[in-house]
């Protein structure tokens, strides 16, 4: 069976935290769109929206520290039969998400967080340099148990 995009939408936003509310909203509306065809879309969208505010946040506040605030960042979404990937393109310089200390139960810390954050509320996580000078971070959750 070949895997098929149902839906695309892309949405386009300045990196700005004020950006951060139309930003869930627009995620909102794709979920109502689609949940009555992907019932399991509606089980996600909540702690995909966390998720997504959470990716969305990281890029303004630490890919993007020190650039113009008009630097845009690029959300795409693509929608598949039981999966949802989000993509968050950015210009900032590039991290090592591998050389996070996973943080221990019971202790706190400043930050630190947001990464393993991501790892739970979504199914897979990654994070890559590409040519044209953009990172991207990809979420992908799967609306039936796949192998991830």
């Amino acid at each position: 069976m070949v895997d098929v995009i149902q839906q695309r939408e892309r949405l386009v936003v300045p990196s700005q935290l004020t950006a951060l509310n139309p930003v869930q909203a627009w995620f909102r509306q794709f979920c109502l769109q689609n949940e009555g065809r992907y019932p399991w879309l509606a089980h996600q969208c909540d702690r995909l929206n966390l998720a997504l505010a959470e990716g969305f946040t990281n890029a303004v506040r630490h890919a993007h520290r020190g650039l113009p605030p008009e630097t845009p960042i690029e959300i795409a979404l693509a929608l598949h039969e039981d999966w949802i990937e989000i993509r968050i393109w950015d210009y900032g310089r590039p991290f090592n998400p591998d050389r996070l200390k996973e943080p221990q139960p019971g202790t706190l810390q400043s930050g630190g967080y947001g990464w393993f954050l991501l790892r739970r509320l979504t199914d897979r996580v990654s994070y890559d340099r590409y040519i044209d000078g953009r990172n991207c971070l990809q979420l992908v959750t799967y609306g039936f148990k796949h192998p991830v």
